[in-house]
């Protein structure tokens, strides 16, 4: 590697208005304030005596005039421990298969992001956010025209990233790098050339984020199964967010806490929402609101210092919330290091996954080459899947609601063979042979077949008109952590989703940057290349 990742991570400098010292025991230099919209960051923080932040640290004001022995007796909260552990982990820290498997993350997301910025959701977005502008800007993934401050930037980004939701997910249930790509690739742009971001910093800071969320699902049962209430990237990814961006900032521990605090206040998405045009914005705004939760904290606003302690706190999102103290850092191990993601090969709901592999392989039950499938012979088709009613849609009418549907994904690969992203489009899913087989669907919910992305399976049987019946099943799909894609599929879906939005030579940079990305020296390189200018594009309404 071109650095050392040993090396202890950089101290970053901070911007925004004056304000009294914190826990963090540190003074920031400042440049002067510009009141518009987004603080900017400092250079580096001159470390105070010992005497001076004892004397300025919150917790003697929280705790009443109490000696530092009498201090030492409180036990250390759980929203302490992620403090520290989001300000103490280093680049040194970070494993070779951490590092791999967020690079692969990273260039999904990049991928999916791209793609995301064809949809009609997103130009809404984009069109909205245009109202805001700042002094500080980032970029706009794929549009070199357009440049908004670094929250929005976030936002538009996130939106784009799951707008088909064709990003990643991990166990316990989230989508977890849409949230956190987009805040560290706006601010690698709009912080101050120097000191320089490297990849390495970029990659700490994103596992930062990555960490936290999988670190907050695991206080809860409910979190491990497809969720029924709360869209887990609004919630875990918010965290996620503020911590990554903390990290990135360089923020003191006690403003890690106090970012963290903010965040929970923003957080939250109903399920509601799923299938519509507003549940891109779940990722959107977990990006936005914990950038701006980590902002808010470098201007001293305060928080609940035990939020994730309570029930009222952040267990107010998940019952039976019990959360625990992190370990320490010398015993640190990386979530992701144990646990791996789910990359898809179409953009519909993860779930789905399972009843496309088992569809595809009945279909060479009832075609052979490239006969068409023989509707009218086929009396009925039974899927026993989870009950998840939010993926239950009989007669999807938009493109969301097929995203979000175990029939029509059944029957679109029953028809053709397999599932891709023009499968979508609104005169796809209103086909004529595609709402004739609809009607001929019925679920199943086995007591064994739960709703856990980690456990579910999917078995299809097809009876025809002669009696004959056709079952098969799939328990794990090429995809999923336990069935990894490959590094050339995986670039080969970047490929395919990014080069209508960039040039060729920016899609093979853009390869070849992220592959490389740990000897990164400046990691606005990246930025760059998403504003390289596209190929012409051909108009379409059908996303």
């Amino acid at each position: 590697m071109g650095r050392d990742r040993g090396r202890l991570a950089q101290p970053r400098t901070q911007v925004g208005p004056p304000h009294q010292g914190d826990a963090g025991a540190c003074k920031r230099e400042r440049v002067p304030w510009s009141p518009r919209h987004q603080p900017r960051l400092a250079k580096e923080r001159i470390c105070r005596s010992s005497q001076l932040a004892s004397l300025n640290s919150p917790l003697l004001f929280s705790h009443g005039n109490l000696s530092r022995c009498q201090l030492s007796s409180f036990p250390q909260s759980v929203t302490e421990s992620f403090a520290k552990v989001i300000h103490g982990l280093k680049v040194g820290h970070l494993t070779d298969r951490v590092i791999q498997r967020s690079k692969r993350m990273v260039l999904d997301a990049l991928g999916v992001g791209l793609l995301g910025t064809s949809t009609e959701v997103f130009h809404k977005v984009s069109g909205y956010s245009k109202i805001y502008s700042s002094n500080v800007s980032s970029t706009v993934w794929g549009q070199p025209e357009l440049r908004l401050p670094p929250t929005y930037a976030a936002f538009v980004n996130g939106v784009a990233i799951h707008s088909m939701d064709f990003d990643d997910t991990w166990y316990p249930a989230t989508h977890p790098s849409g949230p956190v790509l987009p805040v560290l690739m706006a601010l690698s742009e709009a912080l101050p050339p120097s000191p320089k971001y490297s990849g390495l910093d970029l990659l700490l800071a994103f596992n930062v984020g990555i960490e936290v969320q999988g670190r907050l699902l695991r206080f809860s049962k409910e979190a491990y199964d497809i969720p029924k209430r709360f869209h887990p990237p609004s919630v875990v990814g918010t965290l996620g967010s503020a911590a990554a961006a903390s990290k990135f900032l360089g923020l003191s521990v006690t403003e890690c806490q106090e970012a963290l605090a903010i965040a929970v206040s923003y957080a939250g998405a109903p399920m509601a929402n799923a299938a519509t045009q507003t549940k891109p914005l779940h990722v959107g705004n977990a990006a936005r609101h914990g950038l701006e939760a980590a902002f808010l904290a470098m201007l001293g606003l305060q928080g609940n210092k035990r939020v994730l302690d309570l029930e009222t706190g952040f267990g107010a999102f998940y019952a039976n919330y019990s959360p625990k103290v992190l370990p320490n850092l010398d015993s640190h191990t990386w979530l992701l290091d144990k646990q791996d993601v789910a990359f898809k090969r179409f953009p519909a709901h993860l779930a789905t996954h399972w009843v496309a592999d088992t569809a595809a392989s009945l279909r060479r039950h009832l075609v052979s080459d490239k006969a068409p499938l023989p509707i009218d012979r086929i009396e009925r088709i039974v899927l026993q899947i989870p009950d998840v009613q939010y993926v239950n849609r009989p007669f999807p009418s938009s493109e969301h609601e097929a995203r979000h549907s175990f029939q029509y994904v059944a029957c679109a690969t029953l028809l053709d063979g397999a599932i891709t992203v023009p499968a979508f489009h609104k005169h796809q899913i209103n086909r004529p042979q595609v709402r004739q087989l609809l009607g001929k669907v019925e679920l199943e919910h086995p007591r064994d077949n739960l709703p856990n992305f980690n456990s579910l399976y999917c078995e299809m049987s097809v009876t025809l008109k002669d009696g004959a019946v056709f079952t098969e099943r799939s328990d794990t799909f090429y995809g999923h952590w336990r069935k990894p894609l490959s590094q050339k599929d995986l670039q080969e879906k970047f490929r395919a989703n990014s080069c209508r939005t960039l040039s060729c030579h920016a899609v093979e940079r853009l390869l070849e940057t992220v592959g490389n990305l740990e000897d990164l020296e400046d990691c606005s390189v990246l930025t760059t290349l998403l504003k390289e200018p596209s190929p012409p594009k051909i108009a379409s309404k059908s996303i």
